[in-house]
């Protein structure tokens, strides 16, 4: 008896522990499906073609699949499951992808690639490679998850999973910190174009930053939810879903809905005239950047003498 019993339980492969919310599901539904019509016409409109990973997204679909559960529950079977699972799962990716290009472009709009700890020839390719490897990783270890058979094939997805979201969090976490060097290089010697330009790019790298903490989170959950395997707490209930992963999700394609890159990185963002920004600050912001050398100020008296000085802590931006 207990032998049979030690043969059938590996065998059975539970879809859910728990009968998918309708409400939730469809209310998140319309959601993404909302941003990601607002998200396409900003694309058709500024032609922001970087951006098309970041609409493309999935978010909503994955939620359609949870829906098409609930339709069968208790019966579940496996073709919605993998829908959700694997769409759920992947969607940050693409949105990861177009984060990295959007700071790769942030950077030579500002004409600050010599202040980039990483060459802007290679930042996006690097990152971008780091990605889709993950999402590759992450997506063979769903497939093999929502096709197991039995526990073991269940706990291989699982370690496939983790490999691949310990991709993403290597990956992330390294584009985080190339931001903020990036970021604290920049603040400390400002170049003429990002003194002079009219759009609001430090907003956007604001936004880069909390729409790359917010992945974060959710891939440090995705990280224990799969770590604690599928008897774990987080797999066991689905508020957790929710709460660390449709609404991060929900508030970054928002946010990027709000803030598009577009604002700054179209070329119709104008400079404002250097008459707008003190001498001070440009002696200051770019000393080096015009062969200053011991406090000369030679290479300004002879780049910017025409330059009407204006009152202190002008910046224009």
């Amino acid at each position: 008896m207990s032998s049979t019993e030690h043969v059938e339980a590996p065998e059975k492969f539970v879809f859910y522990a728990y009968t998918p919310s309708l409400p939730a599901a469809v209310i998140f539904i319309v959601l993404f499906a909302l941003s990601a019509g607002w998200h396409v016409k900003q694309l058709l409109k500024h032609r922001t073609w970087y951006f098309i990973p970041f609409v493309v997204g999935f978010e909503a679909i994955g939620y359609v699949g949870r829906v098409l559960s609930w339709k069968e529950s208790p019966d579940f079977t496996k073709n919605p499951y993998i829908i959700q699972s694997l769409l759920l799962l992947l969607g940050p990716a693409l949105f990861a992808a177009s984060i990295y290009m959007v700071l790769g472009r942030l950077i030579v709009r500002l004409d600050a690639q010599a202040l980039s700890p990483v060459r802007v020839k290679w930042l996006t390719k690097i990152f971008v490679t780091g990605d889709v490897l993950s999402f590759f990783v992450q997506g063979g270890g769903g497939a093999m998850m929502a096709t197991a058979k039995s526990r073991d094939d269940t706990r291989m997805g699982e370690n496939i999973i983790l490999a691949g979201l310990g991709v993403q969090i290597l990956f992330f976490g390294v584009f985080i910190v190339v931001t903020c060097v990036f970021h604290r290089r920049l603040i400390a010697r400002p170049t003429e174009t990002s003194l002079s330009l009219r759009t609001p790019w430090k907003g956007l790298l604001w936004v880069l930053y909390g729409s790359s903490v917010l992945i974060m989170i959710r891939s440090v959950f995705r990280i224990i939810e799969y770590g604690m395997g599928s008897e774990g707490e987080l797999l066991q209930k689905e508020a957790y879903l929710y709460v660390f992963d449709a609404v991060p999700m929900f508030v970054i394609v928002v946010a990027l809905n709000w803030f598009h890159p577009s604002r700054v990185l179209s070329s119709d963002g104008d400079k404002i005239p250097l008459t707008s920004v003190t001498s001070r600050e440009v002696v200051e912001g770019n000393r080096g950047s015009y062969g200053y050398q011991n406090g000369s100020s030679q290479g300004y008296d002879q780049e910017y003498s025409s330059v009407k000085p204006t009152s202190p802590g002008r910046m224009g931006v």
